[in-house]
């Protein structure tokens, strides 16, 4: 696991620096002075401010330092400059057809620290995602389900988000 890719969308990687630079320069220096306020009024053992303060600062830190490896691990990958744009690659928005429930979906394939279930985001590393690369309009996919097998035809494939997206 280590030596695999951390692809990322620009969107994506944006999403982290922003993450990252709120918890550096806004959360953790306001949380440092409420925690050294705390210290300064005695008895930490009993003191909620105190403990609480140290606690959180232990998170933030531990979440930028794996912000800060996830970003150096990266390799941005911009779908707008990918090459063959009618096919399925990692950034592109797809368009389902179930053939099973006569319903139609609409998935993101993006990274792993992209993964929004609720938004149609899923991981190029997911199952679906991985029958879908490749594929083009008209293709016909099967994949394994907790449901059982599914399968799907797919209808678009976008590089740029659907309306209302």
């Amino acid at each position: 696991m280590a030596d695999e890719k951390n692809y990322i969308t620009p969107q994506g990687h944006a999403a982290l620096e922003a993450e990252l630079q709120a918890l550096l320069k806004v959360e953790r220096p306001a949380l440092v002075k409420v925690v050294s306020w705390a210290a300064g009024n005695g008895d930490r053992s009993e003191n909620g401010d105190y403990i609480y303060g140290k606690r959180r600062l232990r998170q933030i830190d531990s979440r930028l330092r794996f912000l800060m490896q996830r970003m150096d691990a990266a390799v941005i990958v911009d779908p707008a400059s990918q090459q063959g744009l009618e096919k399925v690659f990692f950034g592109a928005w797809v368009s389902l057809y179930s053939l099973k429930n006569d319903s139609e979906h609409c998935y993101r394939i993006v990274g792993k620290d992209e993964l929004n279930p609720s938004m149609g985001y899923i991981s190029w590393i997911s199952p679906l995602a991985k029958v879908l690369l490749g594929k083009q309009v008209g293709d016909t996919i099967q994949v394994s389900a907790p449901a059982g097998e599914e399968q799907y035809e797919i209808i678009q494939v976008s590089y740029q988000a659907p309306e209302g997206l």
